[in-house]
């Protein structure tokens, strides 16, 4: 298939950010923000649903304030998304992503801050990546207080089939896989992993 190209690096401003988003997915949280907190000029978007969430991680707002600059979903029309416009942002993630936010994603629905997002990342040609958590028949997954097992149901596993095909994204169904699409990412950019212990 082919489309419209992603935007040149020329495009982005000198400072320019990844915006990662989070939903209200516990599953391999931890491992996803350590991830983010290695990425070089990064910020977060949290969800409602995140907002819920991540607390019972242990990642409470003025904890992830120390490492972040934090971007609520509080406004009906997701004004921060207009920051895409300006070329503050050459990347969106979404990780982990819920099987919900990839059905809305997959079916062009934009109602949360992290959809819009990557909806407007989308018609802006700017790369989206996606960590989707319900990928195989089987998750094993760890809640806050004990391990799961789940079993997305097979529309599940095509919502990510579909999101998988879309342009200007990355769909990764793996943590490994998410780190090497990072990776790539950050080779596109000139970019290197912040090895820093803060």
């Amino acid at each position: 298939m082919t489309g419209t190209p992603a935007r040149s690096l020329a495009d982005f401003k000198p400072d320019a950010r990844f915006a990662w988003c989070v939903t209200g997915s516990g599953h391999l949280l931890e491992e996803s923000l350590a991830l983010a907190l290695q990425l070089p000029r990064t910020d977060l978007f949290l969800s409602s649903a995140a907002e819920e969430v991540l607390p019972l991680y242990g990642w409470e707002l003025p904890r992830l304030r120390q490492h972040f600059k934090v971007v609520r979903d509080n406004s009906a029309s997701s004004v921060p998304v207009g920051m895409l416009y300006h070329g503050m942002y050459h990347t969106v993630v979404i990780a982990p992503a819920t099987s919900n936010t990839v059905a809305k994603c997959a079916l062009g629905l934009s109602d949360t801050l992290p959809t819009n997002m990557y909806a407007q990342a989308g018609k802006q040609c700017i790369p989206g990546i996606v960590f989707a958590c319900d990928t195989e028949p089987t998750v094993v997954t760890q809640s806050p207080d004990e391990w799961v097992e789940l079993r997305p149901r097979r529309v599940d596993l095509e919502h990510v089939e579909r999101l998988a095909r879309f342009e200007h994204t990355t769909l990764a169904r793996t943590l490994d896989e998410l780190k090497t699409a990072l990776d790539a990412r950050l080779a596109t950019l000139d970019l290197a992993w912040n090895t820093s212990s803060s």
